[in-house]
């Protein structure tokens, strides 16, 4: 297929997501005991047979990088294509930072330029699924599109939260609602787009210069009667960590049902991730382990249940974890007891504390690095 990738991870979502993107991208959040968040969309890619992708950050890109710096785990590490990690272009007469969607790639414009691929397909870098991007460029043939949009119907009071598509009988876009008080249908944009590389570039050449930055807003809304806009509709599992703190806790969560877990790890095309080369889980004698995942390095010691736990934790003699989200490298004490929680990285806990949230919907949070 000739596509090339651009996958968004350079947005602010700090007020949805509080403490865990105090120090990191929403890409980079830590999914399922062992992946980050942007596994998901690069293994897409790659599965898809795009070679070439470009990831465009700019807030809290440290952690990120930092997991990007080998391209050879999804099969990026080539002659010709890789993968590319750009952020905001600052020169002596340009300083500005990303200014929106649009903008971030108008700043990268060479990558377009000096590309040879018919199709970009432009997705974000904080969903969670797994999909066969051939099949969506293929319908936007096929329809002959300018834009196609992959949605999905969902069934969700927060609806408000997402883009909303209307369209007529051959899924041409009518109308476009961004976050909408009142949504007219439940088809729900999935921020992932394909569109032709030279119609993108001449696009992003006429709207930016006129202050216009933001892909929603100045391109699908804007140019929704001028241009020919279909929807494709995605059925599999889809999630976003967009939305806040109880969407990354429903994700994680999410993996300790089979059905999810046999769709990302267990049937091909693979889920793939940056490699750690650490033993796997221990459970000790009193270890007491029920409907949880677990990363490599983690020595299990008390009581665990219903709970996602990543790489190196280890849980002392006589706690109990349950209902939590435990992250790379906490340390629990003895008769700790964790109950509706997220403990970021490297949490301490010392003998006998307690972290309890309310519920599952009211949870208590520890933020990276905290020692009680």
């Amino acid at each position: 297929m000739k596509a090339i990738g651009i996958i968004l991870a350079g947005g602010n979502n700090e007020g949805r997501l509080g403490v865990l993107t105090d120090h990191r991208a929403a890409a980079a959040l830590p999914i399922g005991s062992t992946y980050r968040a942007i596994d998901f969309t690069l293994s897409n890619m790659s599965n898809s047979n795009i070679g070439k992708v470009a990831v465009l950050t700019q807030y809290n890109s440290r952690s990120l990088r930092d997991h990007l710096t080998s391209s050879k785990w999804w099969d990026f590490g080539r002659k010709q294509g890789g993968l590319f990690v750009f952020t905001p272009f600052i020169t002596s007469t340009d300083s500005n930072w990303f200014r929106g969607t649009a903008d971030s790639i108008y700043q990268n414009m060479t990558y377009l330029l000096r590309s040879y691929e018919e199709y970009v397909v432009i997705t974000s870098g904080d969903s969670i699924y797994k999909m066969d991007y051939r099949k969506l460029v293929r319908s936007h043939k096929e329809k002959n599109a300018d834009i196609t949009i992959a949605y999905q119907e969902l069934n969700r009071k927060e609806l408000n939260n997402f883009g909303i598509m209307e369209m007529d009988e051959t899924g041409r876009l009518l109308d476009f609602q961004e976050k909408p008080e009142q949504p007219k249908t439940n088809k729900a944009s999935l921020g992932t787009y394909v569109i032709s590389r030279t119609l993108l570039i001449d696009i992003l050449n006429e709207i930016v210069p006129q202050g216009k930055y933001d892909l929603v807003k100045d391109i699908l809304i804007a140019k929704r009667e001028e241009l020919k806009i279909y929807g494709y509709e995605f059925k599999g599992y889809w999630n976003t960590l967009s939305t806040g703190i109880s969407a990354y806790y429903n994700v994680n969560m999410d993996f300790l049902k089979k059905e999810v877990r046999d769709a990302f790890i267990n049937e091909y095309p693979y889920l793939e991730t940056k490699a750690k080369d650490e033993p796997p889980a221990k459970y000790n004698k009193d270890a007491d382990v029920r409907d949880c995942i677990a990363g490599s390095g983690t020595i299990f010691n008390g009581k665990v249940e219903h709970s996602v736990i990543f790489r190196k934790v280890y849980t002392g003699e006589g706690s109990v974890v349950k209902n939590s989200i435990v992250m790379e490298g906490c340390r629990i004490g003895k008769n700790c007891v964790v109950e509706n929680a997220i403990l970021d990285k490297e949490v301490v806990l010392s003998d006998g504390q307690q972290v309890i949230g309310k519920s599952v919907h009211e949870l208590a949070i520890l933020k990276k690095g905290t020692r009680l």
